[in-house]
C-alpha cells in the first residue's frame, strides 16, 4: 500500500502486520465484523469513522499509537519500539491563531475580528506562519471530533493541485462557502467531488482553493 492517507487506510496499514484479513482480526478483538470493516474504510464513502477510545484500542492491538491512527503522526507500523516523533518545527510564533469554527454540513465559519484578537493554541508538528486553526463543534466531522482542532496552511492558490486529489482538505467554492471535505475529481476538469462522513456528496462542484488539512487534534 502507498503512504496511507486516512483514518481507515491507517488502520488497515497497521492490521496488514498481525492479522490477514480484516475479519479475522475483528474476531480477535471481539468486534462485529461489519463494524471493524466499516472503520477499515473510514474517511471514504460508505465507511465508518472511528474515535480516540477505539484508535486507543486497535493502536494496543497492532501496536501503534493512536495519534497515528487518527492524524498520522506519532508510531506507526514502520517505527521501531521507542520511536518518538520529530520535535515542532521551531518558528518564530509559538502559538498559531484559532480563526474560525466548523459547524453543520462541515462549514467553516470565520471570526470577524482583528489577527490581534484571535484565540490561539498550540501549534501541530510540522506548523508554519501560514498555518491556522478552526474548531469542531457538534458532529460536523463526525460523533468523535466535538471540539477537536483542525490545522490547515491558510495559502490560496486557486484552483486545487493534483497531489490534493483524495485528500481531507478546508475548500473554498465560489459561491464563498468554505467546508472541510475529502476532495475528488468530478466529471469534467474544473469540477470536483466532496465527500464528508455526515452528508451526501457534493458532485461536480468548482472549486475557488483548496487547502490540505495538516493534522487533527483534541482541544
Amino acid at each position: 500500500m502507498a503512504t496511507p492517507k486516512t483514518r481507515g487506510e491507517r488502520l488497515r496499514y497497521a492490521r496488514e502486520r498481525h492479522f490477514k484479513s480484516a475479519r479475522l482480526a475483528a474476531k480477535a478483538m471481539g468486534i462485529a465484523v461489519s463494524t471493524y470493516g466499516a472503520h477499515e474504510r473510514a474517511e471514504d464513502p460508505g465507511g465508518r469513522d472511528f474515535g480516540p477510545d477505539e484508535a486507543k484500542r486497535y493502536g494496543r492491538r497492532f501496536k501503534v499509537t493512536p495519534e497515528w491512527l487518527l492524524t498520522g503522526y506519532g508510531r506507526g507500523p514502520d517505527d521501531p519500539p521507542g520511536f518518538e516523533p520529530p520535535e515542532r518545527d521551531v518558528w518564530t510564533t509559538p502559538n498559531v491563531p484559532l480563526v474560525g469554527y466548523v459547524g453543520a454540513g462541515a462549514a467553516a465559519h470565520f471570526y470577524e475580528v482583528a489577527q490581534g484578537d484571535l484565540d490561539a493554541v498550540e501549534p501541530p508538528i510540522g506548523a508554519n506562519e501560514n498555518t491556522v486553526a478552526v474548531e469542531v463543534r457538534g458532529d460536523s466531522l463526525g460523533p468523535f471530533f466535538n471540539r477537536w482542532l483542525v490545522f490547515y496552511d491558510d495559502v490560496r492558490h486557486g484552483a486545487p493541485p493534483s497531489e490534493l486529489i483524495g485528500e481531507i482538505c478546508v475548500v473554498g467554492l465560489e459561491d464563498g462557502r468554505v467546508l472541510i471535505k475529502q476532495l475528488q475529481r468530478g466529471k469534467a476538469e474544473g469540477l470536483y467531488n466532496l465527500h464528508s462522513q455526515t452528508e451526501p456528496p457534493m458532485r461536480d462542484v468548482p472549486v475557488a482553493w483548496a487547502a490540505k488539512v495538516k493534522s487533527m487534534a483534541r482541544r
